[in-house]
């Protein structure tokens, strides 16, 4: 699959999300923070905060990863919930999955990692996600956006309000 995949999850979601413990990490790739300074982004918010794996998620969690897991085959899923505040950005870039490769031992394998977007809520004004070079806005909370390993994508939070996304990782056989 090269191209992007967009669905809908027949879930009902609580705030549970809202309440989780994020934390901001420092963007992990630093060539394409080179190159959005040479692009012209001088900006200090290139990520928002993340829950992953290493901290409690919602008690629903296993629905999502068993979701994935029926229907699209993924092995070894990892998920991880995504705050973006207010003026936050994150321009065009492609995910390394750096220690998703390395704990899963792919090396040489990229090619069969995916990656989805699931929106924790519905669109609001000023949130914006883009999957390989086609703007996506106005979704619906449960829609979700999958794409193969190498896909360039971007998301931006210009809105009055927090954007909550959750990353959902896995790989094929």
């Amino acid at each position: 699959m090269s191209s992007v995949i967009h669905g809908q999850l027949d879930f009902e979601f609580d705030d549970e999300f809202k309440t989780l413990e994020y934390k901001t990490e420092p963007f992990n790739n630093t060539a394409d923070m080179q190159r959005w300074l040479r692009e012209g982004f001088k900006h200090e918010k290139y990520t928002g905060a993340l829950c992953d794996m290493r901290r409690p998620q919602p008690s629903w969690n296993s629905h999502i990863v068993n979701f994935f897991q029926k229907n699209f085959s993924w092995r070894d899923i990892g998920t991880s919930y995504y705050r973006m505040d207010t003026g936050t950005i994150l321009p065009t870039h492609q995910d390394t999955y750096k220690k998703y490769i390395e704990v899963f031992d792919l090396k040489g394998q990229e090619n069969s990692i995916y990656r989805a977007v699931v929106f924790l809520e519905d669109w609001a004004s000023g949130h914006y996600g883009e999957y390989n070079g086609c703007s996506h806005t106005h979704w619906k909370q449960g829609e979700f956006v999958v794409w193969n390993y190498n896909v360039p994508h971007m998301a931006a939070n210009l809105g009055t309000v927090p954007r909550y996304t959750l990353q959902v990782t896995g790989h094929v056989e």
